[in-house]
């Protein structure tokens, strides 16, 4: 299979077999706020066509930051303003002619890879889910991935989180993306005082033996309206497991017991099951998931 995963600053393509990205066909460029559409699509040429070299596949999955339009094969990434409805599925059919191409958001590539080889092996009912650059999640539902009638069913990013009124671009006030991006928690901190610029920063100045204290604080509203989120998605969907990678999940040591003492804040007894663990496959869960498209 050709998996390629186009996301907020970044692209990547690599072929796949059976949950293994095979060594030497995993190529990356930068995608971004400040690229045009034509930037863009050399990225996706340079990608897809580097990780293919002179073989051939049987199919071709696509995980692309949302929303997405999978029927039309169009992707309008809220964190890359110069593709608004572009049609993604048939530039890459240019480059993998006559061969099936499936596309669905990012989260479900995610939660497809950590279903079948990662953290959440044997979960009857889990989120994979992404804090990073964006946030986005995706969704298996009774042991199958669940795309939703366009392919954004899962799309946590822009649940809204009570008590937060952050604006974001897709329209909202108080969306989960909005308040606990990596980029998101960077504004906030900066609106605040904090003098760096980057959520790696903003992870050293909280986690020194000498913390910044809003640094802290932006990391730990971060936190909380992720367990916020996670709290309304597991009342909505009987969650088993939470799976969450992505880079601004490892910005503190204790993230993810921010996360879990915010969620488990409920008189719900059916959450007292509910696992909420660290995403298993890294930095190629996207990809291997892309794969699994495929299947669907």
């Amino acid at each position: 299979m050709l998996a390629v995963d186009f996301g907020g600053t970044k692209i990547e393509a690599a072929l796949v077999v059976d949950g293994v990205l095979i060594p030497g066909t995993r190529f990356r460029e930068t995608t971004g706020a400040v690229k045009t559409a034509a930037e863009l699509d050399d990225a996706v040429r340079s990608v897809v066509t580097q990780a293919l070299g002179d073989r051939t596949v049987t199919a071709v999955g696509i995980g692309s930051a949302g929303p997405v339009d999978a029927s039309r094969g169009v992707v309008s990434p809220l964190n890359v303003p110069a593709w608004r409805d572009h049609p993604l599925v048939p530039l890459v059919a240019t480059l993998v002619p006559d061969v099936p191409i499936t596309l669905a958001i990012d989260g479900l590539a995610i939660a497809l890879a950590e279903h079948r080889y990662g953290a959440g092996r044997g979960a009857k009912n889990l989120l994979g889910m992404v804090v990073s650059t964006g946030v986005g999640g995706g969704l298996v539902l009774d042991g199958r991935g669940f795309a939703g009638t366009t392919g954004n069913a899962g799309h946590i990013g822009h649940i809204e989180v009570a008590g937060f009124t952050d604006a974001c671009p897709c329209g909202g006030y108080g969306c989960l993306e909005a308040i606990a991006s990596g980029p998101s928690a960077v504004r906030w901190a900066q609106a605040n005082g904090w003098a760096g610029s980057t959520g790696e920063e903003l992870g050293t100045a909280a986690s020194s033996d000498a913390a910044d204290p809003v640094a802290r604080a932006a990391i730990e509203r971060s936190a909380r309206a992720v367990g916020q989120a996670l709290a309304s998605a597991t009342g909505l969907l009987d969650l088993d497991v939470i799976a969450i990678g992505g880079g601004f999940s490892h910005s503190a040591p204790d993230y993810l017991d921010l996360v879990r003492a915010e969620f488990t804040g409920r008189l719900w007894e059916f959450v007292t099951k509910v696992r909420i663990v660290p995403a298993g496959l890294g930095n190629e869960a996207p990809l291997i998931g892309a794969a699994l498209l495929t299947e669907q």
